[in-house]
């Protein structure tokens, strides 16, 4: 699933692409991937325009005229792609590869006036477009927790967030509606970084692990943004790359190969949380 950098590199792509543009068609193959009526969604969207794009977590909000918005959000397998000729912005889930457009999972097609188009592709169709007003995007920001992202995610404000919690600590770092954006890959790196096992209960963390998990939550998602992401095989970022974080992965993707800091220990993957969990034995307490 694309975590907070891989959205928030999106993001800033199509905010250079496609702001201001009149959208003069709109297909929509799939009715399961929006959240409105059909026909409606249609109607409203065609002939609007798009003002600003924001972000929460890993939702994406589309900015209209007149106080309204659309909520994107890619789930597991959604890609947001731009194109134009050979200009090409993508971000989203690494697979199809996105230069042979559309293809069978081009569910939803945005074309602008100057013939660009937006592509809403979807393997496994999780994902979601949503219409919204004010008050019902205000709603859906509401549900998420704090971003490594936010000034007031402070050390005092993350303890705060531990304190009288028992969870297991890849839960919680998963829980989108306690921390926004983090997803498995940045859970593993943080916890790593931090030099705490994944499956510790929040309970039995020290004030100084405790303060080691918030400077990594925040080291590893800034280095992430700068990095454009992490990606896989064909995906491409907002510049046509690939997302160079990727090169910097301490343990996530790596079972059974020997860990880059101890050099003794290989990389173990685990279930934990629902999700496949990488950690070094020998480096995370």
């Amino acid at each position: 699933m694309p975590e907070l950098p891989e959205v928030e590199t999106i993001r800033l792509g199509l905010q250079a692409k496609i702001l201001n543009k009149k959208i003069v068609d709109l297909k929509v193959s799939k009715d399961k991937l929006i959240k409105n009526n059909t026909k409606s969604f249609i109607e409203k969207l065609v002939g609007n325009k798009f003002l600003d794009i924001d972000r929460v977590g890993k939702l994406l909000i589309f900015v209209l005229p007149e106080e309204k918005y659309l909520l994107i959000h890619l789930k597991m397998t959604g890609q947001l792609i731009y194109s134009k000729e050979d200009d090409l912005v993508a971000g989203g889930h690494n697979w199809p590869k996105v230069d042979d457009l559309p293809n069978k999972y081009s569910h939803i097609i945005f074309t602008f006036d100057d013939n660009s188009k937006l592509f809403f592709n979807d393997l496994r169709q999780f994902g979601y477009l949503k219409l919204v007003n004010k008050a019902d995007k205000q709603k859906a920001v509401d549900r998420h927790g704090l971003q490594p992202t936010d000034k007031e995610f402070t050390l005092k404000n993350f303890k705060a967030l531990v304190k009288g919690r028992r969870a297991v600590l890849k839960a919680f770092l998963l829980n989108q509606q306690i921390i926004s954006g983090i997803g498995n890959i940045y859970a593993d790196e943080i916890c790593f970084r931090a030099k705490v096992m994944p499956s510790r209960h929040l309970d039995t963390l020290s004030q100084d692990e405790i303060r080691r998990l918030w400077q990594a939550s925040k080291y590893i998602i800034k280095k992430a943004i700068d990095k454009k992401g992490t990606t896989f095989s064909d995906y491409r970022n907002a510049d046509g790359g690939r997302g160079g974080f990727a090169d910097f992965l301490k343990v996530y993707g790596r079972q059974d190969k020997k860990c880059l800091n101890c050099k003794k220990s290989n990389i173990k993957k685990i279930k934990l949380a629902g999700r496949g969990t990488h950690f070094c034995p020998s480096c995370q307490k």
